[in-house]
């Protein structure tokens, strides 16, 4: 059963359509990317799948039902903006946090002492929040969102100032996460942590769903014909079913004639005795889709 699903939400906020007819499950066991630029409605609805909205049409059904007080301390949220307290030493803060999410003081502490020790922050607990780096306060802000063992798992912007030493930790953190069972949802602009980290994807612009599946078959869809090869020998000229040749980081970049299969041309190059190390269908990166979809959905304001 899915742990979340938003059933054609809509949501205004005066003549501004924030949300527009939204649908989209999330599955438990798969990290989801809810993507779309500054504006596109993401957090409004994060925001309805939280209760915090009333959306204005529309449904959500969160881990089996309605949200409600108890499923609360089931769901952790890491929102964009910090939500610290910033003049109280981190260790009594994230015991403060922890202890909204009804964990008793024994438990809390042994789980936020596992978390500073993990996240190398354990010199730095009886230091105020205010006296911490940005990227320590977004690991802190980890630890309150984790810390209670929730079943669903919201993080807008997870990797905001943090290095790629912490970037990874953090990833290796979601991954953990998945691999217990437990549903996530992802925001963030960062296209290629979505390609390493997600399983499905729903693209958002103008508060409207434009893209919605997974990764591999978004990729496919707009997948141009074209094939990377990877060969030592010369290419014979030319080669039929392809249009022309681009060198692309060392490889060669075979721009297919429409119609053309990509296996004729892999049969045509192996008939003519040309040593393949690689050859592969070029399907675009998530920044090349995005950029496509989003600047045709501005062209057709």
């Amino acid at each position: 059963m899915a742990s979340i699903i938003v059933d054609h939400i809509s949501k205004s906020f005066g003549t501004l359509k924030a949300v527009n007819d939204v649908s989209f499950e999330v599955q438990p066991g798969e990290i989801f990317g809810l993507l779309g630029p500054n504006g596109a409605g993401k957090t409004t609805a994060i925001r309805i799948i939280l209760d915090i909205f009333k959306p204005d049409s529309g449904t959500v059904n969160i881990l089996g039902g309605k949200m409600d007080e108890q499923k609360k301390n089931r769901i952790g949220y890491l929102p964009e903006e910090r939500g610290l307290y910033q003049d109280i030493p981190l260790d009594r803060c994230l015991s403060y946090l922890a202890s909204l999410k009804g964990l008793d003081t024994a438990t809390s502490n042994k789980r936020i002492d596992e978390y500073l020790e993990r996240f190398d922050l354990a010199s730095a607990k009886k230091k105020k929040v205010k006296e911490l780096s940005k990227g320590m306060q977004q690991k802190a802000q980890l630890i309150t969102t984790l810390v209670h063992q929730p079943e669903l798992i919201i993080i807008d912007e997870p990797f905001s100032a943090l290095d790629p030493v912490n970037t990874q930790m953090v990833k290796d953190l979601l991954r953990e996460q998945r691999e217990q069972g437990k549903t996530i949802i992802m925001c963030t602009h960062q296209m290629h942590q979505v390609e390493e980290l997600c399983d499905r994807l729903v693209l958002i612009d103008q508060g409207k769903a434009l893209l919605y599946g997974s990764l591999t078959d978004v990729r496919k869809k707009f997948a141009k014909p074209s094939v990377f090869i990877t060969t030592g020998d010369k290419l014979p000229d030319p080669i039929k079913g392809v249009g022309s040749v681009e060198k692309v980081n060392g490889d060669l970049l075979l721009h297919l004639i429409n119609g053309t299969e990509p296996n004729d041309v892999l049969k045509t190059l192996v008939s003519k005795g040309v040593g393949l190390d690689r050859f592969e269908i070029a399907l675009p990166t998530l920044d090349e889709i995005f950029i496509e979809v989003v600047k045709k959905q501005e062209g057709s304001r």
